[in-house]
């Protein structure tokens, strides 16, 4: 079969398992976020398969801690080995440039070309570790956790933005690192304010320590939109063939955001309707700057 593969000109072995890989990957964006994949339809193709590496990988390793371990029969502690087990795979994954898991290998491709390296991964995986562990957080181990659940996403796809097709990985920007790391940690705050409900109820976890009154709800709603405005303060220092895709992302967070600020009383998850993320989406498209961005 390989032999007629490479008669037809189509991709065999190596390529074929690293093309496979990356398809892979692809599809778990396109069945677990529906907004997700319409901004990465918005990105370029050379950072396109990169940021759907990255992101299969977190959600992999999320599934893990937020349930099907769970429903699968596995207690805490086999859940907890598998965690560890991913972890494992994947750091060893990126030394050597192979994994038998497909998520894995594509994430490793990625990382290796980009440079991401230990240390965004193991405080993403600690992150996830947390969920094992952690029912309420105070001040710092919220910090702690969005830093590895979130913050460490966004410097993870800013490596691919500035580091997808380069020769050798350079270190970006700092106000592009601070930008990415508010814009993680935004979109991570939002997602735990859409989510109190299902978090406390099904999970038992308080991440902003809202029933005890450790936050208010507008006290998050306004930590939100300074890092939402510092990140779009900087959305247009990245490569143009990204700006598009971020800016889209930035948006419906903004938009969702405005809704949770509008909806204090609503119990259930704030959604925002497809003809606005499209609005949304294309207004990105056209080259607009991000919602609260100065002119």
């Amino acid at each position: 079969m390989s032999r007629v593969r490479a008669r037809r000109g189509e991709p065999t072995g190596l390529e074929l398992y690293d093309a496979t890989a990356r398809d892979a990957a692809a599809g778990v964006i396109a069945r677990y976020s529906t907004s997700f994949a319409l901004a990465c339809r918005l990105l370029g193709p050379r950072p396109r398969p990169h940021v759907r590496s990255v992101y299969a990988l977190v959600r992999v390793a999320d599934e893990v801690v937020d349930g099907p371990a769970a429903s699968a029969g596995l207690d805490e502690a086999t859940t907890l080995a598998v965690l560890d087990d991913l972890e494992r795979e994947t750091i060893r994954a990126v030394e050597r440039g192979y994994s038998a898991n497909l998520i894995v290998h594509a994430f490793a491709l990625t990382a290796r070309e980009c440079g991401i390296g230990e240390d965004l991964i193991r405080p993403f995986f600690a992150s996830m570790r947390t969920d094992l562990s952690t029912r309420e957080h105070d001040g710092a181990s919220h910090d702690a956790y969005v830093y590895g659940s979130a913050e460490v996403v966004g410097l993870m796809c800013l490596a691919v933005f500035v580091n997808a097709g380069s020769v050798r990985p350079s270190d970006p920007d700092p106000a592009l690192v601070d930008g990415a790391r508010r814009l993680g940690a935004a979109f991570q705050e939002v997602n735990f304010l859409r989510d109190l409900d299902h978090d406390a109820d099904a999970l038992g976890r308080d991440y902003l320590g809202l029933a005890a009154r450790r936050e208010s709800r507008v006290s998050v709603l306004d930590r939100i939109d300074a890092d939402l405005a510092a990140a779009a303060a900087v959305i247009p220092s990245l490569p143009p063939d990204c700006r598009r895709a971020v800016t889209a992302a930035h948006d419906l967070f903004a938009e969702l955001s405005a809704r949770l600020r509008a909806d204090a009383g609503t119990r259930g998850r704030v959604r925002v309707p497809d003809p606005v993320k499209i609005r949304l989406a294309a207004r990105a498209w056209l080259g607009f700057s991000p919602r609260g961005a100065r002119a």
